[in-house]
């Protein structure tokens, strides 16, 4: 008999790999009838094994001697479930071998239970000494090679393990206060506090909402005042938007997400908040003359892999697509108004290189939060998962 977690876990990781599903939404479906004990465990497990899929595979097809691709994809998750608990987690043996081969069972491969257990027991046998044999990079720490080459172009070699290695560790939780009171630690960012778990019963009535400091950061950044318009351009779910005073334009191009975004900035009382859904760069003319925007593009995301944990095997660079959305608050904005350019992730050609080629010039925010000064541009902020233990954020602020 499978256990419940177990089974969540598998169906999260069979999902994400197998039907490109999104991992925190198939981990929301798997979970659903769990208790808050199981899902916790569920979680930790899937995630895990996503993230650590690079390094799994090649414990599996060294200790297995089969290659993964070639398995059946039930086999395969299971496998990958097994290899988690048997290198990463202080599952015993014969409990994680054990559920392994029962997934497969569950799953009507009768045939290759024999051949699951087998392999299992070898990645049993093996994989504590094959880990520590690895080189540190990548593979060891499970990641697409392109990143490691990114990272240590940007940061230099050493501080690219240490990115690696941050965002294999369950990143803080950290809510923003709304109203009311909060049983939370105060952090460095007014308004951040670091929790032990986010209050299901708080976030439902609105009276906090999850967001990294980081985030925040990028938020607070905006400087929004009361009797501005701000315009938003890439605002679902709207953790930013509705952090921001004056009369607000939030805009999102997908209509669920759109109807989402009313959703949240009414269950937050963000009643200034005005959600229009349109494409950013197909504006209605009558949006312009605004006083201030935010532009939190879409991007690679290599500053939230923490708690993203598919996004590392999906992600992919989006300059083109930043520089003309930068463009497009440009044209909507006022004459000495300002825009904040705000990516969650670590790769120069998505962040300095993406402002440097606007021609707009940057307002010197290392200033302001000198903690986060970026360490080669100090007029712009970047958070590190590695130094600050937050998502990875670079922020800009620029003068139309």
């Amino acid at each position: 008999m499978v256990s419940p977690a177990r089974a969540a876990a598998y169906e999260t990781v069979f999902r994400v790999f197998e039907q490109d599903a999104y991992a925190d939404r198939a981990l929301r479906t798997a979970v659903a009838s769990l208790d808050q004990r199981d899902r916790a465990f569920a979680q930790r497990l899937a995630y895990g094994t996503i993230q650590r899929a690079r390094t799994l595979d090649y414990a599996i097809e060294q200790l297995g001697r089969r290659p993964v691709r070639k398995l059946d994809p039930p086999v395969r998750a299971a496998l990958r479930l097994g290899a988690y608990e048997l290198g990463f987690m202080q599952t015993p043996r014969h409990a994680a071998v054990n559920e392994a081969v029962e997934l497969v069972r569950r799953a009507r491969l009768e045939r290759a239970v024999a051949f699951t257990n087998a392999v299992l027991r070898r990645v049993a046998d093996g994989i504590e000494a094959l880990l520590e044999s690895l080189p540190e990079g990548a593979l060891k720490q499970s990641y697409p090679d392109w990143v490691e080459q990114v990272w240590t172009r940007d940061f230099g070699r050493e501080q690219a393990l240490a990115l690696m290695r941050a965002q294999n560790e369950a990143p803080e939780t950290v809510v923003r206060l709304i109203r009311g009171d909060i049983a939370g630690e105060p952090t460095d960012i007014s308004g951040a506090y670091r929790v032990p778990r986010v209050d299901e019963e708080a976030l439902a009535e609105g009276r906090i909402w999850p967001q990294s400091r980081g985030s925040q950061l990028a938020g607070l950044t905006v400087g929004a005042r009361a009797g501005e318009r701000t315009l938003d351009l890439c605002a679902a779910p709207g953790g930013k938007a509705t952090m921001l005073a004056g009369d607000v334009t939030a805009v999102e191009k997908h209509p669920g997400r759109a109807r989402e975004l009313e959703e949240n900035a009414a269950c937050l009382g963000a009643t200034n908040v005005s959600v229009v859904c349109a494409d950013a760069l197909e504006l209605p003319p009558e949006l312009r003359d605004y006083d201030r925007a935010l532009v939190d593009a879409p991007c690679s995301g290599l500053g939230v892999l923490a708690s993203r944990p598919d996004l590392r095997w999906r992600a992919e660079p989006l300059p083109e697509l930043q520089l003309a959305l930068v463009g497009a608050a440009a044209d909507r904005v006022r004459t000495g108004g300002t825009i904040v350019y705000s990516v969650c992730t670590l790769n120069a050609d998505e962040n300095e290189a993406v402002v440097d080629a606007s021609g707009l010039a940057p307002e010197p925010l290392g200033e302001e939060w000198p903690q986060f000064a970026h360490p080669k541009r100090p007029e712009f902020l970047l958070t590190r998962p590695d130094l600050h233990r937050t998502s990875g954020f670079f922020i800009a602020r620029l003068r139309v």
